[in-house]
């Protein structure tokens, strides 16, 4: 929910194999206004084919042979380092913390890091690592257009993919093009359009979360979560103002791109085995789960969680969602009491999750009987370079984390948290949580700057 920079950096020596991750932005796209980089699909060729698609990446290792075999810190050596930190008078007075050894799953640190928590944005690590585990890396949602029940009618029918692009300027990188799906309607032979009829019947109940503040959609936070959109609901491109119908905005953003901008645009339904007209298909699963956690997309995050539950015949709904996801994880080894999900961004609230969870999800994240998890990691924002961390990491404080930190943020008012992996001093890969949840209205920014401390503590401890 923090606006990103676009930004190239090489993150040097952080221990993680992670071929894409080391130039995440440039699979990712997020415009600022001026000097965005831009990457758009071709033409379509005919009426059922796509453009030509953004290659899969294929998932590379997250613990470093070499490194595996670093000695690791001991436990009274690491609670030594990190009490003075975990002390801090900004975190509110409650801290939930837990800090583990990621080869061999020890707990090396906590505080408090069984008891449930708001997790802010840091939920979205869970909904990347479930969407990893259920989804094949290959999947690519799909959009089309199918005819209309009567003449100049037709109909678009959202396959869930909330990056569809309306302009030249797309908001996020390989992201198929309302253009494209045009000219294949008029590849097919549609000349007049007097009506475009949205479908969104692939997701059910409420299109705005369970707990999410009044003013987020308003504020840009997030768009109602709809199976078709542009732009990730935004109004235009690189700007953080949302359509309340992100749904019928495509729809007219179709109508215009196939040269009938006063079409009446209205919601409906496909007829069962109407003619396909056109089809686009999204850039690859793991370049959204990539784009989700860089820039935390709330958006992105709660469609990814639709797709999970799409996948193993849950509803497609928010409740739906938030149980697939969690079921995800319980399957894969995470403690199911430590998650309580009810959306999958961390926009409400009501969520809660422990440290424990949270690094035992990137404990199994990160190992070697999980090679497709990897890819989490590839959208991990890095202290000082990357993602929610860019402009953090600069200060006395935490500089010395910079490059090393690889985590994702979490911030709401009063809440303030941060989860990812580290190295050491001496080479060892560390999980760490960590989560404020009781910090003062006003306070939220100072919190930040502490949990930056605690984390910057871990790569230049040995803690022997």
């Amino acid at each position: 929910m923090i606006t990103l920079r676009d930004r190239r950096a090489v993150i040097a020596a952080v221990g993680l194999l992670l071929v894409a991750a080391i130039a995440v932005a440039s699979t990712l796209l997020i415009q600022t206004g001026d000097g965005a980089e831009e990457k758009t699909a071709q033409p379509v060729p005919s009426g059922t084919t796509t453009p030509p698609a953004t290659p899969v990446p294929s998932p590379t290792p997250v613990l470093s042979p070499d490194r595996a075999s670093a000695p690791m810190p001991t436990a009274s050596g690491l609670a030594a380092a990190l009490r003075a930190p975990l002390a801090d008078s900004r975190l509110g007075g409650r801290i939930n913390a837990r800090v583990v050894d990621v080869l061999t799953g020890r707990v090396l640190a906590e505080e408090n890091g069984s008891r449930l928590a708001t997790p802010a944005s840091t939920t979205k690590i869970l909904t990347a690592v479930a969407t990893l585990a259920t989804v094949p890396a290959d999947f690519r949602f799909t959009t089309r257009v199918v005819a209309g029940a009567r003449p100049g009618e037709v109909v678009l029918v959202g396959g869930g993919d909330p990056t569809l692009a309306a302009g030249q300027r797309p908001q996020y990188a390989g992201a198929a093009r309302i253009a494209d799906l045009a000219a294949a309607v008029r590849k097919a032979g549609v000349r007049h359009v007097t009506r475009v009829v949205v479908d969104s019947s692939r997701f059910i109940g409420s299109d705005l979360g369970p707990g999410w503040d009044a003013d987020d959609v308003s504020g840009g936070y997030v768009a109602p979560i709809t199976p078709v959109m542009v732009d990730g609901g935004r109004l235009r491109p690189g700007h953080t103002a949302r359509s309340v119908r992100p749904d019928l905005a495509a729809g007219t953003a179709l109508a215009r791109a196939l040269g009938a901008p006063k079409a009446v645009v209205n919601p409906g339904r496909a007829a069962a085995g109407a003619k396909i007209l056109g089809t686009v298909r999204s850039a690859p699963l793991t370049t959204i789960v990539e784009q989700a956690l860089t820039a935390s997309d709330n958006v992105l995050a709660e469609c990814l969680a639709r797709q999970v539950a799409t996948q193993t015949q849950a509803p497609a709904s928010f409740a739906g969602a938030a149980a697939a996801v969690r079921k995800a994880l319980v399957r894969l080894g995470v403690p199911a009491a430590g998650i309580h999900l009810v959306d999958d961004s961390g926009l409400s609230r009501q969520d809660e999750i422990s440290p424990a969870a949270l690094t035992a999800t990137l404990r199994i994240a990160a190992s070697t009987a999980h090679p497709a998890l990897h890819a989490a990691f590839q959208g991990m924002p890095v202290g000082g370079y990357a993602g929610t961390l860019a402009e953090r990491y600069r200060d006395a404080g935490s500089r010395v984390g910079a490059g090393y930190v690889r985590a994702k943020t979490g911030t709401l008012s009063g809440v303030s948290s941060l989860a990812g992996v580290v190295q050491d001093r001496s080479g060892r890969l560390l999980a760490f949580a960590l989560m404020a949840d009781r910090v003062s209205t006003t306070g939220t920014l100072a919190a930040e700057d502490a949990l930056d401390a605690i984390a910057a503590t871990l790569p230049s401890c040995g803690c022997r």
